[in-house]
């Protein structure tokens, strides 16, 4: 009721012909309430009204991969149908790869910072802080920032979960070893089988585990759609998207089944769903052609749709994501938003939505978007950091004639030239104006010079050896 409340008050001193109706009055009532509004989250945590928090988070999957983005392969009905009881998201932002876009979103701090598969155990994560505000949480799924080793201080209970199951890291050898909290509970080869497991944990955690006089977050991290993918027998060769359809269509059947025991549970009506990927499609032929471990002639990649490149880029399709955020009564449903958000900014939000503080010992990147997900304002970010690589702000791209790519992603015929997109105008980056603007690239070189401060880009994270992704 409280949030509704702001939300109306918003609307009301927003438009021009209220203010003219109460005049001073108006600015007066709305200075008056802003202190009220800003200690909202404090306010609903000692009545006992903070919401539960389901992030469910794939592996590689493309911008284009659902049918609310536009696939027409792909049947998702029920993300789709999640779509239509939430906001769904069209510039949301994660980073270009696995392990960089875990540790960003578990701290709110760009990859720089918070250094990916290496994240280190003084980092703190949203789980420590949200535990500090009465929370239960849990982590299943693929974990990739502690090297994907077990060095228990960077492991989910030392970075502040109460429950883990799930592998360390990916399953780029087509096998996968599990554990459970900090044991280890053996391993498999058979990767179709990983989705159902993965949720029928979360199940389980949410009917038999988690104290019920507490809320709590759950944070899924699937292992699909990465590089040696599968489905089970019963998608297997379902789908009109080849190999790579199976897997997104039966993903979408067991998110179903996670969303219906949120109902079942009654739980659906405080508990904040958001669903999203940690980097664009595995899509580059230097990638898909050489690529062993799949049946013969098999898609194993998603699609960027209309964006460039994808997984190991800094362009659009390897950072930009699918993103769905359900809150009955509090997130708008059926809404469309093009504004800037990223995961960075999950915990400053869950800091304003569960009441707790935002860390001040350290450079937070992410901002609170309580605000954007309650459709009280309809802007977002100001601007998005792309790691090593460049910037956007408003609808101006900037990538540095360096701008970091991994191997695979790499585009031989590109120039190592300042490049300035139009977004708004070119989403599919094919235009540099960068010539044309010259003001505008030396702005938001400067933006990036302030964002990476200190903290200049060194060497890359040093990524895991091959014998530990096995």
């Amino acid at each position: 009721m409280l949030f509704n409340n702001m939300r109306a008050v918003a609307r009301l001193f927003s438009k021009r012909s209220s203010l003219r109706r109460f005049g001073a009055s108006a600015i007066l009532v709305a200075a008056a309430l802003i202190p009220h509004f800003l200690c909202l989250s404090s306010l609903a945590a000692e009545a006992g009204d903070q919401p539960n928090i389901v992030v469910i988070f794939t592996d590689d999957q493309g911008y284009a991969d659902l049918g609310c983005y536009g696939n027409e392969k792909n049947r998702t009905p029920r993300l789709d149908q999640l779509a239509q009881e939430g906001t769904r998201f069209t510039s949301f932002y994660a980073q270009t790869v696995c392990g960089p876009s875990r540790s960003a979103l578990l701290t709110g701090r760009h990859p720089l910072r918070s250094h990916g598969w290496n994240m280190p155990a003084s980092e703190i994560t949203f789980a420590e802080l949200i535990s500090g505000a009465g929370y239960e949480t849990a982590c299943i799924g693929k974990w990739d920032v502690s090297n994907r080793s077990p060095i228990i201080v960077r492991m989910p209970l030392a970075q502040g979960f109460d429950y883990y199951f799930g592998p360390l890291g990916a399953n780029d050898g087509g096998a996968v070893k599990f554990h459970e909290n900090n044991s280890p509970a053996g391993e498999t080869r058979d990767m179709g089988e990983l989705t159902t497991l993965y949720t029928d944990k979360a199940i389980e955690y949410l009917k038999n585990k988690r104290d019920a006089k507490k809320p709590f977050v759950l944070y899924v991290a699937h292992t699909m759609m990465h590089t040696v993918i599968g489905a089970s027998e019963r998608f297997r060769g379902k789908s009109d998207g080849d190999l790579y359809g199976d897997v997104v269509e039966e993903f979408d059947f067991e998110t179903g089944r996670l969303l219906d025991t949120i109902d079942d549970l009654g739980l659906n009506e405080n508990t904040i769903v958001i669903y999203t990927s940690d980097n664009g499609p595995w899509n580059q032929d230097k990638y898909t052609k050489r690529k062993k471990g799949h049946p013969k002639g098999s898609i194993f990649w998603g699609e960027s749709g209309p964006l460039r490149n994808g997984k190991g880029s800094p362009y659009e399709g390897g950072y930009r994501l699918p993103c769905i955020v359900r809150w009955p009564g509090k997130v708008p449903a059926g809404r469309v938003s093009d504004a800037i958000f990223a995961t960075i900014d999950f915990l400053p939000t869950m800091a304003n939505l569960a009441g707790f503080e935002v860390p001040t010992d350290r450079r937070i990147d992410g901002i609170d978007q309580t605000n954007l997900l309650l459709g009280m304002r309809e802007m977002g970010r100001e601007h998005f950091y792309y790691d090593a690589a460049g910037v956007r702000k408003g609808k101006w791209k900037y990538l540095k004639p360096k701008a970091h790519f991994f191997g695979y992603a790499v585009e031989d015929d590109r120039k190592q030239v300042d490049e300035l997109y139009d977004l708004e105008a070119d989403l599919g980056e094919q235009s540099n104006l960068a010539a044309k603007y010259p003001e505008k690239v030396a702005e938001l070189k400067a933006l990036v010079k302030l964002i990476e401060g200190s903290d200049k880009p060194g060497p890359r994270p040093i990524r895991p050896s091959k014998s530990s992704r096995k």
